[in-house]
C-alpha cells in the first residue's frame, strides 16, 4: 500500500486545506496527474501524484486542514487489486472511504473561483444565487466591496507566512552578499533584432535573457544551486530556477521554471509567461512549489536600480535584478551611455564564500555579452 502525503508546498509552508479531491476510490492515477486542490496562505494547489496506482481509500475530507506529511489517500501498487489486500480478519485493507467521494461538490462557476481567487475571497463565506446554489461570478463581486474594506484573512496569513519563513532564513542562514553592474546593450540590441523576426507570441522580454544566463551560469558553480539539508549541503539533481512572483492583493510566490538550464529562450518565455498567469490566478501545481533549487527575483521596470535579497530556506543562495537604468560607462576608452543593470547574489557562507559568489556574478555578466549563445 502506498501512502500519498501531503507534499511541502514551499519552504514556508506548514499546511494547507483539502478544497477538492480530483479521484475516487477505484481510479487508476498516473505520475503526475492531479488528484487533489489544496489551500494553502498563497494559492489554491493542483497537488499532482509522484507515483502510480490505484486509489485504495481518500483519508483526509474536503474542508479538512492538513500539516505537511499528513496521509491524504492510500494507493495500492500497479497490477495489484484490493483483494490482494485483505488481511487476516477478513476486510479488504483498501476499505470504504469515510464519507469521502460520496458528498456533494459545491457548485461553483470556473469564473467565479478565478475571481475569489485573485481577490483574496474566501469562498465559503458566499451564498450562491445560481441554480442549486452555484456560486456565479455576480456573488463574487458583490462580496468584493465589503472584503476590499479592511485586508483580507488570507492577506493576514499570507504576511506571517512570508515573515515566518523570512525570520527563520536570517537567523539560521550565514548570508553573505555580492553585486555586479552588467552592461546590457548587446543583448538588449540582440533582442531587439531577434523580435522583428518573430512572431507576436515567440517574441522575447529581457527577463528570459535573464534568467537563461542565470541557469546556465549555475552549472559552473553548483555550490549555489542546491540546498542545506540535516547539517550538509545537498546538490540540485537539476537547475530549476524558483521566480519571486508579485500577487496582486499583495504578498508574492516563487513557483519553479523546471530545468531552465536546458530549454531554449521561445519556451523559456512561453513557461514564464504561462507561470506568472497561472500564478496570479491561483493555479499552480505541486511540482512547481517544492522543486526549486535557487530563487530569482527581478524588480523590473517598477523597481530600484538593487536589491538584496533574502535566501528561502532550504535553498543557500537568491540571485537579485535591478531595474535596468541609463548609466555612465567607460567601454574602450571612451565615456558612453549604456543600460545596466545590477545583479545581487545572496548567498550561504556555509556552502560557498563572496569569492566564488563573486566569480558566478562575473560568468553571468560575460554569458549576457553572447546573449544568441544562450538561445540553445
Amino acid at each position: 500500500m502506498i501512502e500519498f502525503k501531503l507534499p511541502s508546498l514551499g519552504a514556508d509552508m506548514d499546511e494547507g486545506t483539502l478544497l477538492e479531491w480530483k479521484v475516487k476510490p477505484g481510479d487508476a492515477v498516473k505520475k503526475g496527474q492531479v488528484i487533489a486542490i489544496v489551500d494553502t496562505t498563497k494559492a489554491a494547489v493542483d497537488v499532482e501524484s509522484w507515483q502510480e496506482g490505484t486509489v485504495a481509500e481518500l483519508v483526509t475530507e474536503v474542508g479538512q486542514k492538513m500539516p505537511v506529511g499528513m496521509v491524504m489517500a492510500k494507493l495500492l501498487e500497479p497490477g495489484k487489486t484490493a483483494e490482494q489486500k485483505v488481511g487476516a480478519g477478513g476486510t479488504a485493507s483498501a476499505g470504504t472511504p469515510r464519507g469521502i467521494g460520496t458528498t456533494p461538490r459545491r457548485m461553483i462557476s470556473p469564473a467565479a473561483r478565478k475571481r475569489a481567487q485573485e481577490m483574496g475571497i474566501d469562498l465559503d463565506g458566499i451564498v450562491g444565487s445560481g441554480p442549486q446554489g452555484a456560486v456565479t461570478l455576480e456573488d463574487v463581486a458583490a462580496a468584493v466591496k465589503p472584503a476590499a474594506e479592511k485586508p483580507t484573512d488570507r492577506y493576514a496569513e499570507m504576511r506571517k507566512t512570508i515573515a515566518a519563513a523570512m525570520a527563520r532564513s536570517k537567523r539560521e542562514i550565514p548570508h553573505y552578499y555580492v553585486a555586479e553592474d552588467i552592461p546590457l546593450a548587446l543583448a538588449l540590441a540582440w533582442l531587439q533584432d531577434e523580435n522583428t523576426r518573430r512572431p507576436l507570441a515567440e517574441r522575447l522580454l529581457p527577463a528570459a535573457l535573464l534568467l537563461k544566463a542565470v541557469a546556465v551560469a549555475l552549472r559552473r558553480y553548483p555550490e549555489l544551486n542546491g540546498f542545506w539539508r540535516d547539517g550538509a549541503f545537498v546538490p540540485g539533481s537539476a537547475i530549476h530556477l524558483g521566480v519571486a512572483i508579485s500577487l496582486r492583493q499583495g504578498g508574492l510566490i516563487a513557483p519553479a521554471l523546471l530545468d531552465a538550464d536546458r530549454k531554449p529562450l521561445t519556451t523559456l518565455m512561453q513557461e514564464l509567461t504561462d507561470l506568472v498567469k497561472r500564478t496570479r490566478a491561483g493555479s499552480l501545481r505541486s511540482s512547481e512549489l517544492g522543486a526549486a533549487t535557487v530563487t530569482v527575483t527581478n524588480l523590473g521596470d517598477q523597481g530600484t536600480q538593487t536589491v538584496f535579497g533574502v535566501i528561502t530556506p532550504p535553498q543557500v543562495a537568491l540571485v537579485g535584478f535591478g531595474r535596468v537604468t541609463e548609466r555612465p560607462w567607460i567601454e574602450h576608452g571612451e565615456l558612453k551611455a549604456l543600460p545596466v543593470v545590477t545583479a545581487s547574489l545572496a548567498a550561504d557562507h556555509r556552502v560557498s564564500d563572496g569569492h566564488r559568489g563573486a566569480l558566478f556574478l562575473r560568468e553571468l555578466a560575460e554569458l549576457l555579452q553572447h546573449p544568441d549563445e544562450l538561445d540553445k
